[in-house]
């Protein structure tokens, strides 16, 4: 749903007739606490408009709404966010797959995230810029989901062009609990999550173990450890949370299949042609997060640093060398320091006041190394490429906000970032130093409300950083006769622009639900696209996409909510070229349908219909991808101090794709590469039951 309803925290109380948070508020990971939310209960047949959002296409999402969510991987936390599809094309241990208004995103580029406050994306990473894995996430946990899209926001950075979300756990758990959760293809899940008192403030601790193979006929051997140890306290004038995170994973994969193969007979739909690729990784990180009022002001504050670690086995062409083979390893070992700083003051402008806010963004990576080598059956053979990159990108960004009139407000906003950066890479010549910089302003405005309806206008400048191995390149490692020099070879621009625009409403004039349209269009000057077989993101042609977005949210009963929201999108490359003007692998359109209800019996249910759209898988768009619809069903009942869940997914049993590719490939016994449709399935129909004990 494009909308700006999130259903609120409620504590441990349950049934109420609604319960409504509107975003606005505090900057997206500026330090927002519980201390900061305003509990609405609404028992009228009308849901009231609140907060103040910038754009239609906002909104926060509040635990309660995700209870009864069914959730076949983490990752899909994030389709609270509207218009949102998460998949997988390989082992669940690697970062999903998100598509976003007509974005394949690859696994983030142009979706920014951050977990209480510490960002997610990984640039200049060595499997796909802006890399955003959210396995060390634990849903259980979490309080708030707060999302906005487009480039609207001083607060925004990196990553960000085509949206950002900020996942907040919550302070105080109502009652600790374990849980047991077992399902098809050998699932198996304990967690447990408890809360104490602790040198005046709350200490939560959450841990998870997870394992599963699968469907695969090369069984995935999935391992995951996560933990969390979280210790907040908050009050009227001041608040602070410090997170201890740890998570690592092993796993074998089922990379993406070519469909001759399948229609063949010579391999399974859930087979592998390579039963050795997979990986793994680990992410530590402690971080603080707080703020402060002085008089009228309040300083929100954050500072984080990162361990990580990646070590990827791929292939994604198989036999193009007869040799050896196609598969290839991919590292990254860095570790990640930041803060944030944001100052709001309000005074005297406008009929109705004013807000301003300055930020400060800051972060550092050191990676060492990010290297891509050959490898037969996980043991490396040969060096393609091994780097050591070190980048800071500071942010500095000012927003004003002012009321006008009861009906007219706006905010005026500019950031201004810079990059520095610097690679020292195994063939000198690709060594090198730089820095960008780029000025991004800021403009939203919002008329009304007039009959619980209000309208918005915002537009924007944002940006995604490119890998800065490319921005230093001189020769192509894998072709030394490939150089700049000789012009097959351009280094890329560090920091791209990206320009936004929407116009759009939200009203709650029809009694119980609310409904919301945006308008919008977002111009790229570089557009990052997924390469199949080199299992990394490169910058290619400029881009333009337009889009609708419509989105419901309606309480039509007592414990029971329905949300719904379509999306459609036409995505294009702006400049001319004969291969034609279709942007590979971006989606046109998708849908979600959900449902959950509560009784006061103690049953509960939810259940989630979404739809992903087809897409050009080449240029001159002669070939594209099928869509996929998928159906997810959860209930379970409570009584005393246990609660039992059952979760079916891919109810309907749909054999259809995660993800769909067209690019050269050879198999055994083949004499060339064969360009051909290379697919991941979605996993079959398949059953989870959890057990869980509260205390």
């Amino acid at each position: 749903m494009a909308t700006t309803i999130g259903c609120i925290r409620a504590g441990a109380r349950r049934g109420l007739a609604a319960a409504l948070l509107l975003a606005g508020g505090p900057a997206l990971g500026g330090g927002v606490t519980g201390a900061d939310l305003e509990e609405i209960v609404v028992t009228a047949d009308r849901i009231l408009l609140q907060g103040e959002p910038r754009a239609a296409s906002e909104g926060t999402v509040f635990a309660e709404q995700l209870e009864t969510r069914p959730l076949l991987r983490v990752g899909e936390l994030l389709e609270v966010v509207p218009g949102m599809i998460v998949t997988q094309h390989t082992g669940d241990g690697k970062a999903n797959q998100y598509f976003l208004r007509g974005f394949n995103l690859d696994h983030g580029t142009d979706f920014s995230t951050r977990v209480e406050g510490v960002p997610v994306n990984m640039p200049t990473h060595a499997h796909g810029q802006g890399y955003m894995d959210l396995n060390f996430v634990i849903p259980e946990l979490i309080d708030r989901v707060v999302y906005r899209k487009g480039t609207y926001y001083p607060e925004l950075g990196n990553f960000s062009a085509a949206g950002a979300a900020d996942l907040a756990y919550v302070d105080r758990l109502p009652e600790s609990f374990v849980s047991l959760s077992v399902g098809d293809f050998d699932y198996l899940r304990g967690m447990a999550g408890a809360s104490f008192d602790a040198a005046g403030g709350a200490l939560l601790v959450g841990i998870e173990v997870d394992r599963t193979d699968g469907p695969w006929v090369n069984p995935e051997n999935l391992e995951k450890t996560n933990g969390v140890l979280r210790w907040s306290r908050s009050g009227e004038d001041s608040g602070i949370a410090i997170n201890l995170m740890g998570y690592s994973s092993e796993w074998d994969s089922s990379d993406q299949i070519p469909l001759r193969a399948v229609e063949s007979g010579d391999l399974d739909r859930f087979g592998a042609i390579d039963p050795t690729t997979g990986g793994e990784s680990s992410r530590y990180s402690l971080s603080m997060t707080g703020f402060n009022r002085f008089g009228d002001g309040r300083l929100d504050y954050g500072a984080y640093a990162i361990d990580y670690d990646l070590r990827l086995f791929s292939n994604f062409s198989y036999f193009i060398d007869e040799e050896n083979g196609d598969q290839f390893a991919q590292f990254d070992d860095r570790r990640v320091y930041g803060g944030t700083l944001a100052w709001t003051q309000p005074f005297a402008l406008g009929a109705e006041g004013s807000t301003l806010r300055l930020g400060l963004d800051l972060r550092h990576d050191d990676i060492d190394p990010v290297g891509l080598y050959l490898s037969r059956g996980r043991e490396i053979y040969d060096t393609v490429r091994e780097d050591v990159v070190t980048q800071t990108l500071t942010g500095l960004w000012g927003g004003l906000a002012t009321r006008w009139t009861p009906w007219l407000r706006t905010e005026v906003g500019l950031r201004f970032d810079r990059l520095d950066y610097d690679v020292e890479s195994d063939l000198a010549d690709n060594s090198g130093s730089g820095s960008d910089d780029l000025a991004s302003p800021k403009l939203s405005v919002t008329l009304g409300p007039w009959s619980d309806t209000e309208f918005f206008l915002a537009a924007g400048r944002g940006f995604h950083s490119n890998d800065v191995r490319g921005a230093t390149i001189a020769v192509d490692p894998a072709d030394p006769a490939c150089t700049v020099a000789g012009g097959c070879l351009a280094p890329v621009t560090p920091l791209v622009d990206a320009e936004g625009y929407e116009v759009g409403f939200r009203t709650a004039a029809l009694p119980r639900m609310q409904l919301s349209l945006a308008l919008w269009r977002l111009d790229l000057d570089s557009e990052l696209l997924f390469v199949g077989d080199g299992g990394a993101t490169e910058p290619t042609r400029p881009s333009r996409r337009e889009g609708v977005e419509i989105g419901l949210y309606a309480r039509p009963f007592e414990g029971v909510i329905l949300d719904a929201d379509y999306a459609w999108a036409k995505p294009r490359f702006t400049d001319s070229d004969p291969a034609g003007d279709r942007i590979p692998g971006a989606i046109e359109q998708a849908a979600s349908l959900g449902v959950t209800a509560e009784l006061s019996s103690g049953w509960f249910a939810g259940a989630r219909l979404r739809y992903l759209g087809p897409a050009a898988l080449v240029e001159d768009d002669s070939v594209r991808s099928g869509s996929t619809t998928l159906l997810n069903l959860q209930a379970g009942y409570r009584w005393s101090r246990f609660r039992v869940t059952a979760a079916l997914y891919n109810a309907l049993d749909e054999k259809a794709n995660d993800i769909t590719y067209y690019y050269e490939s050879r198999l055994p016994g083949e004499a060339e590469p064969v360009e051909d449709i290379h697919f991941h399935p979605v996993e079959p129909r398949s059953l989870r039951v959890t057990i869980e004990a509260r205390f």
